[in-house]
């Protein structure tokens, strides 16, 4: 299955609210301005958030004021159109270039899938020929460990771990010497995921920065937000809490494919212009899939 499809497959719940409600009100019908109140209240169903919503809403009203949207179709088109314009700007690759070892600090609360999608990002790297190094510093739960071992084992890729309650900041600084020492192109450094509220989870997330930096030039080169798609707008909390905190530089969004939420993607390009990195739509490995802005808006209205 290609990507796209993927993505298709991924958005079939979101994508599927969304015509339900609009076709609902528009189909077979001359479009009257409080058709646009119909639409809005699918975007909001969908988590776009009520900024994100009214501003896709205006340009839609707008365009059809001036005669370009006639029949459902034109609204699909109008609003694949609007929604790629607004992801656009949040679609950038991460290229892992430009150090070696390439730090990467992956965040994120309890249950969203972090450890997991550290395992993909890994088995992407590693066919591509690069060599993976991981590091489990949460050290608070020791089940989170056990599970990165278990990915480590099963990628046959090498692990830097300390006992159970271990500083993680520790972890961090050994497994980027290990990296340099043991000429690994990537570090994936795996966190605790405690309320991103707790001021305590913030000042270790800060110590690690420091850390790391001092071992590699400009580490950690990428800090890497990963959120569940269920969550709509607590993901969009999270995100603005974490990038307040740490400066977030990439975000992935998990469970895509088990939502109608979706559209919270929306409001993350709108108002926090974080990039967003990889999409998961899936469990198996090759389940990650680098977010692309037209394919994901094509998806949403095909």
């Amino acid at each position: 299955m290609g990507f796209f499809e993927k993505i298709k497959n991924g958005l079939t719940k979101t994508r599927d609210q969304l015509k339900t409600k609009i076709e609902w009100m528009v189909s077979g019908k001359p479009i009257e301005e409080d058709a646009f109140d119909e639409i809005e209240e699918a975007l909001i169903l969908a988590d776009a958030g009520l900024e994100t919503t009214e501003l896709l809403v205006d340009s839609l009203k707008g365009k059809w004021k001036r005669g370009l949207i006639r029949t459902m179709d034109d609204i699909r088109s109008a609003m694949k159109e609007e929604v790629e314009k607004l992801l656009t700007p949040i679609e950038a690759p991460l290229t892992a270039n430009g150090s070696k070892p390439f730090v990467i600090l992956t965040l994120g609360v309890n249950g969203v899938g972090k450890t997991t999608t550290i395992a993909k990002m890994a088995g992407i790297y590693l066919k591509d020929g690069r060599k993976v190094l991981l590091g489990a510093c949460d050290t608070f739960r020791a089940a989170a460990i056990e599970q990165l071992d278990v990915w480590a084992k099963r990628l046959d890729v090498e692990m830097v771990r300390h006992a159970d309650g271990s500083d993680p900041a520790a972890v961090a600084f050994d497994a980027v010497k290990a990296a340099k020492s043991r000429a690994a192109d990537i570090v994936i450094l795996d966190t605790a995921g405690r309320l991103h509220t707790k001021a305590n989870l913030i000042e270790e997330m800060k110590k690690i920065h420091r850390v790391v930096a001092k071992e590699v030039a400009g580490a950690p080169h990428e800090v890497l937000l990963v959120v569940d798609a269920t969550n709509g707008q607590n993901a969009i909390a999270q995100a603005k809490t974490f990038n307040e905190a740490v400066g977030v530089t990439g975000i992935v969004i998990t469970k895509l494919d088990g939502t109608a939420k979706g559209g919270f993607i929306l409001p993350i390009a709108h108002l926090l212009r974080i990039p967003v990195r990889y999409v998961g739509v899936g469990e198996k490995l090759d389940d990650l899939i680098p977010f692309n802005a037209k394919e994901f808006a094509e998806a949403m209205f095909e």
